[in-house]
């Protein structure tokens, strides 16, 4: 297996997208810069990676992952610092995450010099793509799938790792409206809940899709068993402010171990805060809500940052959280993190990569 990256082959583009690029209206996962990252698993090895222009690519109608899902991805972001430097937040973290995910799906080990280098050398191929806004970032998908031309349920042979990347707005503009999902479930104990795999995503579509057809923007997940205990949201790891702790389901085969979720523990831990990570109850979280004793409960996660829940619908019910404001837990976490990635304050933990 290769272990150091020998040569990048780049083939820049001779077109740029990005003087037709409206940066106020950058709505999330819809525009892509001007090239794509490709890097081929083939007889038992890594090949070196190449640098193209973004374009469409061509596979056999009986590849491995179209029939058989061993297709994986992640998710960060790349801002500008203070003095215009390109920083990327907890970058190993996403490809140990990535390697985790390849050993539950049974494919190829991506070695750490193609995920680093690839990374630097794209984003600075396409650094003019990173927009300056407050709730603006580049985002970036690593991803991975079987490539093997074959139908037959095993392990394919042969992987593709790609990068590809896309200016970004925010994934949410107001604070979301959530409904506990008692009927449907994304994930069961002892399956692939916590590999961050295409599998996962497309089980939640269509109950995401009734929810958003009774009002709601997500649905809060609960275990596959006894929907009694809470796991995560649609997109996002979720966790609430009940009797002034900061509460969020622990990690489990069914959840997804969340790198920002990690990220805001370890700064709340750093605070003093009392934080819990503990099995997390439907019924304790509505009875909190009815208690007043449930101040806070928002989504956590690359794409969604810190995501407002205004509203919370249970059996039938909906249930209103307070308005926030700047004292609560949630905004000051959310404001240190966006500070702490855009390098305005002290790199305390060393999650900052500079490109």
């Amino acid at each position: 297996m290769m272990s150091e990256v020998k040569s990048i082959k780049i083939e820049k583009t001779t077109n740029s997208k990005l003087k037709g690029l409206e940066a106020g209206d950058l709505k999330f996962g819809k525009t892509f810069t001007d090239h794509m990252l490709i890097c081929d698993f083939e007889n038992g090895e890594w090949k070196d990676p190449e640098i193209m222009p973004y374009q469409n690519i061509s596979i056999d109608p009986s590849t491995s992952f179209i029939h058989y899902g061993q297709s994986i991805f992640e998710g960060l972001k790349a801002h500008r610092g203070q003095n215009g430097e390109i920083l990327l937040f907890r970058p190993m973290a996403n490809f140990e995450r990535l390697n985790k995910s390849a050993d539950r799906m049974c494919m190829a080990e991506l070695p750490e010099s193609v995920f680093t280098e690839g990374l630097k050398e794209i984003i600075n191929l396409d650094k003019d793509w990173i927009p300056t806004g407050e709730e603006s970032a580049l985002y970036i998908r690593p991803f991975m799938f079987g490539t093997e031309a074959f139908l037959g349920v095993k392990a394919s042979a042969s992987y593709r790792f790609m990068i590809i990347l896309s200016p970004v707005g925010a994934y949410y503009s107001k604070p979301v409206k959530v409904k506990i999902e008692k009927h449907f479930s994304r994930a069961m104990a002892g399956g692939v809940g916590a590999a961050k795999t295409s599998g996962n995503y497309a089980a939640s579509i269509y109950p995401a899709k009734k929810g958003m057809e009774e009002g709601y923007d997500q649905l809060i997940w609960t275990d596959a068993k006894e929907h009694e205990k809470i796991e995560e949201s649609g997109t996002m790891n979720v966790m609430f402010v009940l009797d002034g702790k900061l509460i969020t389901p622990k990690l489990s085969s069914s959840i997804l171990p969340g790198i920002t979720r990690d990220s805001l523990l370890t700064i709340a831990r750093s605070w003093g805060l009392e934080v819990e990570e503990r099995d997390v109850y439907a019924k304790e979280i509505i009875d909190g809500l009815k208690a007043g004793k449930l101040s806070e409960a928002f989504g956590v996660g690359t794409a969604a940052t810190i995501a407002h829940i205004a509203t919370i619908g249970y059996d039938g019910i909906d249930y209103d959280l307070p308005e926030t404001d700047e004292t609560n837990i949630s905004n000051k976490l959310a404001k240190y993190l966006n500070d702490y990635k855009r390098g305005r304050i002290e790199d305390e933990h060393g999650w900052l990569m500079e490109v």
